[in-house]
């Protein structure tokens, strides 16, 4: 059979079969878009802003590093992950907070009320594998 007979089948087979494909799936889904004000979150704190960030408390002693954000499963609740103890990234290990317990004022990240101590004695975070 001529190449060209053969392109020309296969487009026609494809163009023929794609609508019951299409109907096969069943009714199409919408998306439900929601306008937000990207005046207001423009001025919001960005991941990568974040992330690498030290963490003080109310005196300015630094009590931590951001290691991470991650949103929950629920989607809605953010968590903030730091790096707490150790010394030049040696010895340290990770926690997890919600991050509404953290505060911005200007551009320092705070954690009030928080000690290196109090932060080593809340139980290891561990990424899932």
């Amino acid at each position: 059979m001529h190449p060209l007979l053969v392109s020309a089948a296969i487009a026609a087979a494809i163009t023929l079969t794609a609508p019951a494909l299409v109907l096969a799936q069943g009714t199409p889904q919408t998306v439900q878009l929601i306008k937000v004000d990207v005046i207001k979150i423009s001025t919001g704190y960005r991941a990568s802003k974040i992330i690498g960030s030290s963490v003080v408390n109310e005196a300015g002693d630094t009590v931590g590093k951001v290691d991470e954000i991650i949103i929950g499963p629920d989607g809605k609740a953010p968590f903030v992950v730091l790096s707490v103890g150790g010394f030049l990234g040696v010895g340290d290990r990770l926690i997890a907070l919600p991050y509404e317990q953290m505060r911005t004022d200007g551009k320092k990240i705070m954690l009030p009320g928080a000690t290196k101590d109090s932060l080593k004695a809340l139980p290891e975070f561990k990424y899932a594998s």
